[in-house]
């Protein structure tokens, strides 16, 4: 091979060489990505109104209420998850939990054969009686009521739920206890918003005087020099 065709092959190796070079340099500057100045991506979030500072939270709604409109038939549906440790009929057997029937208003830790733990067992020396209120209390929180209860359900926290099951277990009975009345919550829940609206008395009042002490036609005028009778205390 002469010198010719050697020159030929080196001066066309030496061209692809150069022009893949210039394809790289171009390539370079048309696919270069810069790097943003802040990382990621801004999401915009709607921020929360603030709240009044010193607002109360709005009050739970008493459970004479909840129990006054409660639902029994969605209250068995709730006891599906207590019927694995408890049976409901009467003279039904002690399962991993006592028999419910007649629970109510029953003795606490005294259904018949059953052995209960020694927490559920303190916790009947001072509560006695399975009222609404400690039904409702240690359905939403077994272990947080009793303390030492070998009960492990994670309790109902829904408040409307667990007045419909409390509903229920009510039905449980020959003769079932009344419910309690729902005057006396409404009663209670109305009567302390009414003491904060009320308007204290100015702290210094003018002593009022001969003319100014004039009372409407329709009313009695005090005399002007009648001491005025201290104020009753509040009730």
């Amino acid at each position: 091979m002469d010198s010719f065709e050697l020159n030929k092959i080196a001066g066309a190796v030496l061209g692809a060489g150069v022009f893949a070079m210039g394809l790289g340099f171009v390539s370079d500057l048309l696919f270069t990505s810069h790097a943003p100045e802040t990382p990621g991506y801004l999401i915009e979030v709607a921020e929360a109104a603030p709240t009044e500072e010193g607002a109360p939270a709005p009050a739970a709604t008493p459970l004479p209420v909840l129990l006054a409109q409660a639902d029994v038939a969605k209250g068995e549906s709730v006891s599906k998850k207590c019927g694995a440790c408890h049976s409901f009929e009467k003279g039904g057997p002690n399962k991993v939990g006592p028999d419910l029937w007649g629970v109510v208003d029953r003795e606490i830790a005294h259904a018949p054969g059953f052995g209960y733990s020694a927490g559920m067992q303190a916790f009947a020396e001072k509560e006695k009686t399975w009222t609404y209120a400690h039904l409702d209390a240690f359905l939403a929180n077994p272990r947080g009521v009793v303390e030492g209860t070998a009960m492990s359900f994670a309790g109902v926290k829904n408040d409307q739920e667990r007045a419909d099951l409390v509903a229920y277990l009510r039905t449980l009975a020959d003769s079932p206890v009344p419910l309690p009345p729902v005057e006396e919550a409404a009663a209670s829940t109305e009567a302390a918003p009414a003491a904060t609206t009320e308007t204290p008395a100015p702290a210094t009042a003018a002593p009022a005087t001969a003319a100014s002490a004039e009372a409407p036609a329709h009313t009695e005028a005090p005399a002007a020099t009648e001491t005025p009778a201290p104020a009753a205390p509040a009730q």
